[in-house]
């Protein structure tokens, strides 16, 4: 798939629902330092200062479109940066242009970093020759939910699901509070019908078998050590090969090698959106006619 068409999965009026709140709580009053800039046509330039994965154009071009700034882009989504990278031009008025500016940036080096984090995990399982899915989780920045997630697509991961309605994860807690696996599957098969698929969290090879054969689509296998989850996840598809296995706890970049295996269909990761690391951009405004510059250097 296109990179690109990614895009068409975010709704206009979201984007920019998005943009009109982070703007407002970035200046919900006055804006003093507009009276410096004035509103003189101005551009500036995106600088790359930090390697990684380009993405969050369509947040980005949302923040400035709310300002009345056209954006520009050099590179395409998903692109492989390296500092320096001129990576597109913003023009509008000066004062629009600085408005936007600190929210636009924050916005592209969170997504950037989300996508930078899933593509290098993807990378590493797919080192080992493991085929299934690396993905993200619910552990996400709230209010920037769309953002990550979108992130973790331009990487290469799956999102996994993006809200409560997106699956039914029957956790530990849903257990207890149900009375039992069994229970609280038959609970989840009830509302869920045929448009949903129910997946439940284990922690023994005994509750996995339970919720297989209670009808659940997904087993969740958490915080198992590799050398307990591979046999475990073997002797689970041996009773029941259809059931979808899926490794979570304790999954780091560095080794997440030793989770992949042939009876693991899909290994998520909450440092993907976490505690992924931001990547550096800076905006920098230059004359009119001028040679624009990378961005100042500080020792």
């Amino acid at each position: 798939m296109d990179l690109e068409d990614l895009a068409l999965l975010l709704p206009p009026a979201t984007l920019a629902a998005l943009a009109d709140g982070w703007l407002r709580e970035d200046c919900p009053g006055l804006n003093y330092a507009a009276l410096v800039t004035g509103a003189a046509p101005s551009q500036a330039v995106l600088w790359a200062k930090s390697p990684g994965v380009l993405a969050g154009r369509p947040f980005f071009d949302a923040v400035f479109a709310r300002v009345s700034c056209q954006v520009s882009w050099f590179f395409p989504e998903g692109s492989k940066l390296v500092p320096v990278a001129k990576v597109a031009e913003v023009r509008g008025p000066a004062h629009c242009l600085l408005m936007g500016e600190r929210v636009a940036l924050n916005t592209l080096a969170r997504c950037s970093g989300v996508a930078s984090s899933a593509a290098a995990a993807v990378e590493a399982a797919r080192g080992t020759g493991w085929a299934g899915h690396v993905a993200g989780t619910r552990k996400t920045t709230p209010g920037f939910r769309l953002v990550e997630k979108y992130g973790l697509l331009v990487g290469g991961a799956a999102s996994h699901r993006y809200d409560l309605g997106g699956l039914v994860m029957v956790k530990d807690n849903h257990v207890v509070a149900a009375g039992g696996v069994k229970k609280a599957v038959q609970r989840a098969q009830q509302a869920s019908d045929f448009t949903l698929k129910v997946e439940v969290e284990c922690s023994s090879l005994q509750e996995a078998l339970e919720a297989a054969e209670a009808g659940a689509d997904l087993v969740l296998l958490d915080n198992f050590r590799p050398e307990e989850l591979h046999p475990t996840a073997e002797a689970l598809k041996a009773r029941f090969p259809s059931v979808g296995v899926e490794a979570s706890g304790g999954i780091t970049l560095g080794n997440l090698p030793r989770f992949c295996g042939p009876h693991i269909d899909v290994i998520s990761l909450g440092m993907l959106t976490q505690s992924a690391p931001a990547l550096d951009f800076s905006l920098k405004l230059f004359a009119d006619g001028a040679t624009p510059v990378p961005y100042a250097r500080r020792s």
